[in-house]
């Protein structure tokens, strides 16, 4: 029976997490100009297809070194947790793609983009996964050996968010910007949301999915804590206001705010005490604001959802506050080691720019990555931009 209800428990986290790319792909609807629309809807839903089958077949194994080229009759006469498990831990392994998603909005070509979302889940990710998470190549033991506590990241601030983050910064860098975005008289065109309303629907829709991210992360019934959820609650908190004050009421920074604490939380929410968590969240939606527009405006980094600042940076800075506010002296339960989270943090940040670096780099070599400027000025990559003619396609939105 506890076997069984787990299987249950973890299936209820996946359903969750899978909603969850809904909300990414809600969040860039409503963020990219009106025009591209209907490209942002069909990218998050085929990357997470890509993603099924890379992770499948190929980046579960390099993690976990479990297969599925066994008998429907053996799997089937399993708990059937490990399938379960697998669905749970493949829902974030797709969130890379669509962290990338975002920032690469707008003028990525449709399917080089597909065989980098294949590469990075098969690969890219899943080495770095099974580093932190099912302790392979020997690393976290020699971090506690020398430290006296491995790397710890409950939840993924550091595997899923600060990976995704900084790969997607790396695919920003090498696209460019969208054609017009910069002015060479120093001049920056604008290029507002195209819908408040879809962009507060994707940030609820991954608030509400964060809390089976946090909680579910547990992976049994009766390791489930919660400490965890009311951590995930008050960083969410400390970023929505953070992000109000700073962003002064702007209602983008405003709706990203608690996506910035809840991505900063994530490492520690097992381990921090609320008062705590609150002030990871707050730090981290304050940095979101001020970092997004110092991106945008002063470095001319066309990141368009800022998936940098929010999933690169916050979560690095999630890694770090787990070994500062996991700490018994600020209110946590210790057992967690700052050396040791800044170590397994940097080589997260490290693995991700590597395997950014190497297929981005070799894709835009091979087969390029950008949308010709007709293709861009159209709103679409036209190999998948095909419906019927609308006024608003008339009329160039």
């Amino acid at each position: 029976m506890t076997k069984s209800n787990d299987v249950l428990f973890v299936l209820l986290g996946a359903i969750m997490v899978l909603a969850m790319h809904s909300g990414f792909a809600f969040l860039e609807l409503g963020t990219v100009r009106r025009k591209n629309q209907i490209n942002a809807l069909v990218k998050i839903l085929t990357d997470f297809a890509v993603s099924t089958i890379a992770y499948f077949f190929i980046g579960y194994y390099l993690a976990y070194g479990v297969q599925f080229f066994r008998g429907a009759d053996q799997l089937a006469a399993e708990s059937g947790y490990d399938l379960v498990k697998f669905f749970f831990l493949l829902t974030f392994a797709a969130a890379i793609p669509a962290i990338v998603s975002g920032g690469i909005a707008e003028r990525a070509r449709f399917r080089p983009q597909l065989l980098a979302t294949f590469l990075l889940v098969a690969l890219v990710y899943p080495f770095f996964e099974g580093i932190a998470w099912n302790k392979n190549l020997g690393i976290q033991a020699w971090l506690e050996h020398s430290f006296g506590a491995a790397f710890h990241d409950f939840a993924g601030s550091v595997v899923v968010h600060a990976v995704g983050g900084w790969i997607g910064l790396i695919a920003v860098l090498l696209l460019g910007p969208r054609f017009g975005r910069y002015q060479r008289n120093g001049a920056i065109s604008a290029h507002p949301p195209s819908s408040i309303p879809f962009l507060a629907l994707g940030a609820w829709i991954l608030t509400v999915g964060w809390f089976g991210f946090n909680v579910m992360s547990a992976q049994t019934l009766n390791a489930v804590s919660g400490l965890v959820a009311l951590n995930s609650l008050m960083a969410m908190v400390g970023g929505t206001l953070a992000a109000l004050l700073i962003g002064r009421n702007d209602p983008g920074f405003v709706h990203n705010g608690p996506l910035a604490g809840l991505v900063a939380v994530c490492a520690g929410s097992d381990l921090m005490h609320p008062i705590g968590s609150l002030v990871v969240g707050a730090i981290a939606g304050a940095l979101f604001v001020y970092l997004f527009t110092l991106t945008q405006n002063r470095w001319k980094i066309d990141d368009v959802l800022g998936v940098w600042p929010l999933h690169g940076l916050c979560g690095t800075w999630g890694g770090l506050a787990a070994g500062i506010f996991g700490n018994p002296a600020l209110g946590g339960l210790g057992g967690v080691s700052l050396a040791s989270q800044a170590l397994g943090t940097g080589l997260g940040i490290v693995i991700a720019l590597s395997g950014a670096l190497v297929i981005y780099g070799l894709l835009r070599l091979a087969v390029g990555l950008r949308l010709t400027p007709e293709e861009e000025f159209n709103g679409a990559d036209l190999t998948i931009h095909k419906i019927s003619s609308t006024p608003e396609k008339e009329a160039g939105w």
